[in-house]
């Protein structure tokens, strides 16, 4: 099983879009890149596609090769696995980390989700999100009032045996 990443963390953007990794993150980034070697620039995939995306999401190349293999079991021409294939791969771009830990976020990217000044990086287990923390803020919100009961300890959700 791959590594997974884990934290949250506010990285300031600057005007041509570079922002810093959490250096736990590319310590996965590094372990799930097939051909990283030390020396050589991690590379991961970054998709931004979708109409109801209010982030960025970040896959390993482990990670991605997963998600490629899943959509290959549907049938060629398929409206599923057209689909998935719009979303993962063609509203997609792969991107290396330099040396000094950043990345360069392209300015079709940050303006779908409205990002400047700040973005905010969540793990997510096997990816991670690339936020604007003001939408993030508000995803909060939503989750406390949908999705567990406030009265309860979330761990009890784990089993699965809860609603």
């Amino acid at each position: 099983m791959a590594r997974r990443f884990r934290g949250e963390s506010d990285h300031k953007v600057d005007a041509k879009g570079r922002v810093s990794i959490p250096a736990s993150f590319r310590r996965v980034i590094e372990s799930c890149d097939p051909e990283w070697t030390e020396g050589l620039p991690p590379r991961l995939i970054l998709v931004y596609g979708g109409a109801t995306r209010d982030y960025i999401e970040g896959f390993t190349i482990e990670a991605m090769d997963e998600v490629d293999e899943k959509i290959s079991r549907f049938p060629r021409g398929s409206a599923k696995r057209k689909a998935l294939e719009r979303l993962y791969s063609a509203q997609a771009v792969e991107i290396t980390v330099d040396e000094t830990g950043r990345i360069v976020l392209p300015a079709k990217l940050r303006e779908k989700i409205g990002l400047e000044g700040m973005a905010r990086f969540i793990a997510s287990g096997d990816t991670f999100e690339i936020w604007k923390p003001e939408a993030d803020e508000a995803t909060i919100d939503a989750l406390d009032e949908e999705g567990f009961d406030p009265d309860l300890d979330p761990s009890a959700y784990l089993d699965g045996d809860l609603d």
